[in-house]
């Protein structure tokens, strides 16, 4: 798709109106003050880029310029001395960790933070620097209900800003996408929205190795998470997806039952296989651990967990693993559109029905495809899902231009046995070709 436009510095005024000076010792945070206590080293980044989005993006100022502003501050806090910002050393397991699992003053260093974020601010705001553009705009449709859980533990994360983030400044594109379904509390779901594209941006792989460094990140994130659970007595859990886009490559990684798909002229493309504990290596994990795998309504790890991988679950490891599986496919421009989902999706709706049903949508919004996702989430809960349900659908061409193709020679686009009960007799379902 065509270029974004650029971002305008005018909100940095509104922002520099707002606060019109340095904090001071003791002053107030910008934000919220909960999750300001002990951070360990490294959690800075992720915390500090977390915080500043959420209140640049309140007032105006662009993703792109946000990104390339947060960057720019993260980086100043990471080249100073943290040592005064040093609370205390933990016990950690193993050498080399003494560093790592330093905790530090987090609302001291958040203010100092502020403060360089407001005085970057300042100094574009007089004079906007060069800032890299995104060369591809993604139209990205998102929906996300509770549905009639008690709870919404669905997070979900959207970087196509992937570069500005982390001041890669090659001429590869990148965006990054994921989809976290947390069970037993939003902790480690929350968690791995804040750190997990962190750790694959600061990962020293990432431009070499793409896809060492996503999946990568997810052993970081789930053993960064376990210390803070361990310290703070956290017992949540979540699965989770996660798709980076790098040029002509589709990069993705997952733990558990959330899963991404690929929709390929109008055919839905299987990408991976979920964890569940009924797998036959995923069981003969668990077992070779001293674990168990019993039926109890579905099957589950030692009674309890419906995934056999996961972020966090501090007191089901090692038999819920934080180990992700990962793959890699080439993208050649056939590609229509990708899509992240939890399991309160894919348990109610098969791979062929999504391509029905957003090509549906699109013939009823005349090619529209930003709602596609809140008439998918919509179709998974008519279907019968009570959790919670998150789609998140990343298109890789026009909408318009998939409809036109698909009008204009539906019977091109084949068909499987699974597709028979389609109201759109073209549609079909085949595995993708590792690359």
């Amino acid at each position: 798709m065509a270029r974004a436009p650029g971002p305008s510095a005018a909100p940095l005024g509104s922002f520099l109106r707002d606060f019109p000076a340095p904090l001071g010792p003791g002053e107030p945070l910008p934000w919220s003050s909960a999750g300001s206590g002990a951070l360990s080293r490294a959690e800075v980044p992720g915390a500090l880029a977390e915080r500043a989005r959420s209140l640049l993006g309140g007032r105006g100022v662009s993703p792109l310029l946000a990104a390339s502003l947060i960057h720019a501050a993260v980086d100043e806090v990471l080249q100073t001395d943290l040592t005064e910002f040093k609370l205390q050393n933990v016990e950690t397991e193993g050498e080399g960790d003494e560093e790592r699992f330093t905790l530090l003053d987090g609302e001291s260093l958040q203010r100092c933070f502020f403060n360089k974020l407001r005085d970057i601010c300042s100094e574009w705001h007089k004079q906007l620097p060069s800032l890299r553009p995104l060369e591809r705009f993604l139209l990205v449709s998102i929906h996300a209900i509770r549905n009639t859980r008690r709870k919404m533990e669905d997070r979900h994360v959207l970087l196509p800003e992937f570069n500005q983030l982390f001041g890669l400044s090659d001429d590869v594109d990148r965006a990054y996408f994921a989809v976290f379904d947390g069970h037993g509390g939003v902790d480690a779901a929350n968690y791995s929205a804040t750190h997990l594209h962190v750790n694959v941006g600061l990962h020293e792989e990432i431009v070499k190795n793409p896809a060492e460094a996503l999946k990568c990140s997810f052993q970081k994130t789930d053993e960064m998470f376990l210390f803070k659970a361990k310290r703070e007595k956290l017992r949540s859990g979540t699965t989770g997806v996660s798709a980076l886009i790098v040029g002509n490559k589709l990069h993705i990684a997952w733990l558990g039952d959330s899963q991404v798909m690929l929709v390929q002229q109008g055919k839905a493309v299987t990408l991976m296989e979920p964890h569940k504990p009924e797998r036959e290596d995923e069981r003969a994990r668990i077992e070779t651990l001293g674990g168990c795998v019993t039926y109890m309504d579905c099957w589950r790890v030692n009674g309890t967990l419906a995934v056999s991988r996961a972020i966090g679950d501090i007191c089901q490891k090692p038999y819920i693993s934080g180990d992700a599986d990962g793959d890699s496919f080439e993208l050649t421009g056939s590609e229509d559109y990708l899509l992240l989902a939890c399991d309160g999706f894919f348990d109610a709706i098969k791979p062929y029905e999504v391509v029905d049903l957003v090509l549906e949508h699109l013939m009823q919004t005349k090619g529209e495809g930003l709602k596609a996702a809140e008439r998918l989430v919509a179709a998974a809960k008519e279907n019968g899902s009570s959790d919670n349900i998150t789609v998140l659908v990343v298109f890789l061409r026009h909408p318009q231009d998939i409809l036109a193709d698909c009008l204009r020679d539906p019977k091109s686009l084949g068909a499987d046995d699974d597709a028979q009960s389609s109201p759109f007799n073209f549609l079909g379902c085949k595995p993708a070709a590792t690359q």
